[in-house]
């Protein structure tokens, strides 16, 4: 590995720290090889998803950038110079791991980075049609649908990251519900800052809160059932954590509390790590 390449993994694992509250701790547990793969590949999502999140830019721009990084992920090999040239107007505005996606897929190995390409590409299509739509959820079609590309899709991606692995095959359609489950989470979690901040409410006409925590059940359950399929260690303790975070975070919020206590997200990761 080249000193560069080395200097680089170094920077894409601080940017993860900086980034990431819910996967920097299982990711640091992955064996090297998984862990600059999956700190790489989470990366590359978190990078679009700072256009689409974006509270100055407008939805005609986050649209725009996302479609035509879309573009530039269709590509055999990714136009870093070009990326750079369609985000100058707004690298003021941009994160540091928005402006560096080509970095991030420069860490990914050569034989899989491609899948993650295909994922994030996939990803930003949707996040730019339900930008231009302005998150109009009005059904629970609807929200599967948003949910798939902005969550779903990274189960899909990690699934395909475990096979290139060492051929850990799980099922497609429980990846999605896994990460489906997560991001319903993060839904009832953000609720009123969502429609605060940005006016946007990510739940169906006619729902409730007890509604959205059913669909956060249904889901984590088939994350349950994804679970199942993965008998290697440090694979397994990757999906754990982030699935009983989102357990214990939901069971917080049916007592009334916003959050998990940092003590209690501490304690849960050691006992994970003790079984």
């Amino acid at each position: 590995m080249l000193k560069k390449d080395k200097t680089l993994q170094k920077e894409a694992m601080n940017m993860l720290k900086l980034t990431s509250r819910t996967f920097y701790i299982p990711i640091t547990l992955l064996k090297p090889i998984l862990k600059h793969t999956v700190g790489s590949a989470y990366l590359c999502m978190r990078a679009i998803d700072e256009i689409e999140d974006h509270e100055e830019l407008p939805n005609d721009t986050k649209a725009r950038l996302l479609l035509e990084t879309s573009a530039l992920l269709e590509e055999e090999t990714f136009d870093t110079p070009r990326y750079k040239e369609l985000l100058q107007p707004y690298e003021s505005l941009l994160p540091e791991v928005t402006l560096r996606l080509g970095d991030w897929l420069d860490v990914c190995p050569d034989d899989i980075v491609g899948k993650v390409k295909d994922s994030t590409r996939e990803m930003a299509t949707g996040m730019a049609k339900w930008t231009l739509n302005d998150w109009d959820i009005r059904t629970k079609d609807d929200l599967d649908d948003y949910t798939y590309y902005v969550a779903g899709l990274v189960g899909v991606m990690l699934s395909d990251i475990w096979e290139w692995h060492d051929g850990t095959k799980t099922d497609r359609d429980l990846a999605i519900g896994y990460g489906r489950g997560l991001q319903a989470v993060n839904i009832l979690r953000n609720q009123d800052e969502d429609f605060a901040e940005r006016g946007v409410r990510f739940i169906p006409e006619g729902w409730g809160r007890d509604d959205v925590f059913a669909y956060a059940e249904t889901n984590l359950q088939l994350a349950d059932e994804y679970m199942k399929d993965i008998k290697t260690r440090n694979i397994m303790l990757f999906c754990k954590i982030p699935l009983a975070l989102a357990k214990k975070t939901l069971q917080a919020m049916r007592n009334g509390r916003e959050k998990m206590t940092r003590q209690e997200v501490e304690k849960t990761v050691d006992e994970i790590m003790e079984k």
